[in-house]
């Protein structure tokens, strides 16, 4: 980090710095959070699958969106970024139904108001992805909210900009992904507007932090999908009896190494670059 970077917050799993007047360090820990409580054991290398994700993406997805990425630093969990002024949603789009829209599906038939077929099965395809934006909780779940709700919050005109790029976004990197023999069944951007009044994506970007990957040779709808992401961790949580309040119970061995081969994995096979590779020399990345 440089002498003048200021230490401004920190996130579940990001430190974030203030460097001179326009622009941010982000850097990214190996923690991991599970029912926004962030637990008290690390998973190695996280950080490093999360920033080398994210510039990869930010590399190649420039012509549909613009992105506020500058710079990766060689310690491979840092990138140097221009401020944003973010919009106050989140942007998620849905090819699968899964997670909290699967059960907001089984509730009413719908989600976000988008009224979906009847019939469907968890983790089912939608006939086409849909953008499903969701409040942004400073304590707590995000919230599903509806486009009329996510416009007023916005403007049309920045809401319209952003669902647009976010549709692109998710259908570029489904289209890569299914060639790697993965499923990206949903994923959250954080978009938001610069100095000259454009939109741009932020934060991090189709990670498995922020997106649901599923294994394409053991996809089968129906129930839940094994994942590149941290399902793992939420399973084992699930079985220990926790009742989801902070502290979070310490992870053993096992999954602590399951989960970061998980994370690996989704890394090599989406980007094709090995990640002792991206270790060694992160700008390989871009």
């Amino acid at each position: 980090m440089t002498v003048d970077a200021v230490h401004i917050a920190s996130g579940k799993v990001r430190e974030i710095y203030a460097v001179g007047d326009d622009a941010l360090a982000l850097v990214a820990s190996d923690r991991i959070s599970t029912f926004d409580v962030v637990l008290p054991t690390q998973i190695p290398d996280k950080g490093r699958v999360l920033t080398g994700l994210s510039a990869f993406w930010f590399a190649r997805t420039r012509e549909i969106v613009p992105n506020h990425l500058l710079e990766i630093r060689d310690d491979g969990r840092t990138m140097i970024c221009r401020k944003l002024e973010m919009l106050p949603i989140e942007c998620v789009v849905r090819g699968y139904l899964a997670g909290s829209a699967w059960k907001d599906y089984r509730e009413t038939g719908a989600v976000c108001g988008h009224q979906l077929p009847a019939g469907l099965e968890e983790s089912a395809s939608l006939p086409e992805p849909i953008f499903t934006p969701a409040t942004k909780a400073a304590e707590g779940h995000d919230e599903n909210i509806d486009e009329e709700q996510a416009a007023a919050l916005c403007g049309e005109a920045r809401y319209s900009i952003a669902k647009d790029a976010s549709l692109e976004l998710y259908r570029f990197a489904s289209k890569r992904a299914e060639a790697r023999g993965i499923i990206l069944a949903d994923t959250k951007f954080e978009l938001g507007v610069d100095a000259g009044g454009a939109i741009v994506l932020g934060d991090e970007a189709l990670t498995p932090d922020s997106s649901r990957f599923w294994p394409a040779d053991s996809y089968a709808p129906g129930r839940p999908q094994p994942s590149f992401d941290k399902q793992f961790v939420r399973d084992w949580c699930e079985q220990t009896g926790w009742d989801k309040t902070s502290p979070g119970p310490e992870l053993p061995r096992d999954v602590v190494a399951g989960t970061r081969a998980r994370y690996v994995e989704a890394f090599e096979r989406l980007t094709e670059i090995r990640f002792d590779d991206y270790l060694a020399r992160p700008e390989v990345v871009l």
